[in-house]
């Protein structure tokens, strides 16, 4: 949790315009995908939408899900195949990793936003490279990554913002051009049988409950063994006894108690909602004083990192899907389900998780949608938004009965 939320003053990163990196990376972008993320191959349908923008001079702001930590090195793809050098907006901690991770980031285009607050300078940057066609511009409008491909999270109308403000300042210059939204998907795949790649994770994750398998316990019973025991230390550690009932229940009843009772500490009394928004707006007043360089005594920031923890854990409890692992439902998807769940409880539990090299993607394109510059911001569901979503939900290929609050407020971009 501490190598994405930091308790030090924030300074933007700004966007490096130069080419050469850009283009360097491209051509080990291979090499760079298989051996930190295990992508292996990948194949783009609908790259000649993003040419006939670039043909056309328009401002462009490719909007892509997110549900993997290589999603942005993905965005390299476009790079290679479209070809062009492009921006993208990244979190903060992006930066603040290994200075490799940071070098490559920055040279290849990207530039910090800070999730934690209101960050105009980020906001204006990508205003100015929209307006002025300068290169695409990668937004991820859901904000956090979801860890679930087959689900796409809350909207965050930040995107519509950039979008039309942009759209208002190009029309004035260049009149006969435009700025677009370009929905886009990765639709992983991984290639191995769960059974024969993750069965040694779970030997080693059962261990540390000083477990064993029962004879005869497939993977799936295993994995929501698992699950369930972990959610059980939770509601230990914060209740000082377990629950019963089905483990994403649980989990609903747990994220609910424990931000309620943050919320009434630090925002003045409980919130309701999207789980993402309200863990994004108690980190922003939790950290206000944390950043601003006020004293503070040793005992007041150990309490405030505890609670930190806490509402990063209701984030991580909040990304397992329920009924995502139910064989009915996921069909043809369970192989691929079963690694995501497995990745993020050894993730929850270790701080990592194991890279298969036998990862395949398919990079799905949609047709631009183009924002109306004499529109002004919407007031409840922003129609841009909601069409946004409807094409990247058409483009993944799945239902959308997840996700209650669909588009989420500029304040609540996380």
């Amino acid at each position: 949790m501490q190598n994405v939320v930091f308790d030090e003053p924030y300074e933007f990163v700004p966007p490096y315009r130069g080419r050469f990196w850009s283009w360097l990376i491209g051509r080990f972008l291979p090499y760079l995908l298989r051996s930190r993320y295990g992508i292996v191959s990948w194949k783009t349908h609908g790259i000649e939408r993003l040419q006939e923008c670039l043909k056309n001079d328009d401002g462009i702001i490719v909007c892509p899900n997110h549900s993997s930590i290589s999603d942005p090195m993905m965005c390299g793809v476009l790079t290679v195949e479209a070809p062009c050098h492009i921006h993208a907006m990244a979190s903060w901690h992006v930066f603040k990793q290994h200075w490799l991770e940071t070098w490559v980031s920055q040279k290849a285009g990207a530039f910090s936003v800070y999730r934690e607050g209101m960050d105009r300078k980020a906001l204006d940057t990508a205003v100015e490279i929209v307006s002025g066609a300068e290169r695409p511009l990668i937004i991820f409008p859901e904000g956090v990554i979801s860890a679930a491909n087959d689900r796409l999270l809350s909207l965050m109308d930040g995107t519509a913002f950039i979008a039309r403000r942009a759209a208002k300042m190009r029309a004035k210059s260049h009149p006969d051009s435009r700025v677009v939204l370009l929905p886009m998907v990765y639709r992983y795949e991984h290639q191995e049988p769960a059974e024969k790649n993750l069965t040694p994770i779970i030997d080693r994750l059962e261990k540390q409950f000083f477990w064993q398998a029962p004879d005869g316990c497939d993977l799936l019973s295993r994995v929501d063994r698992l699950r369930a025991a972990i959610q059980s230390a939770r509601e230990v550690q914060f209740d000082g006894k377990t629950s019963t009932g089905d483990v994403e229940s649980r989990m609903q009843a747990l994220i609910e108690r424990i931000l309620n009772t943050h919320e009434t500490e630090w925002l003045g009394g409980p919130r309701s909602g999207d789980v993402i928004g309200r863990v994004k707006d108690l980190r922003t007043e939790i950290l206000s004083d944390m950043t601003s360089g006020e004293a503070m005594g040793d005992a007041e920031r150990a309490r405030r990192w505890r609670h930190l923890a806490d509402v990063y854990y209701c984030q991580c409890m909040s990304l397992h899907v329920p009924g995502y692992l139910d064989p009915a439902r996921a069909g043809d998807r369970l192989n691929h389900r079963l690694y995501e769940t497995v990745a993020r409880i050894e993730e929850e539990l270790t701080d990592t998780h194991t890279v298969f090299q036998d990862l395949h993607v398919d990079v799905h394109i949609g047709e631009p949608i183009e924002v109306d510059p004499k529109a002004g911001r919407s007031r409840g569901d922003d129609p841009m938004m909601a069409e946004l979503r409807s094409r990247m939900v058409a483009l993944l290929g799945i239902d959308d009965c997840w996700v209650p609050n669909p588009v989420q407020s500029l304040n609540n971009q996380a």
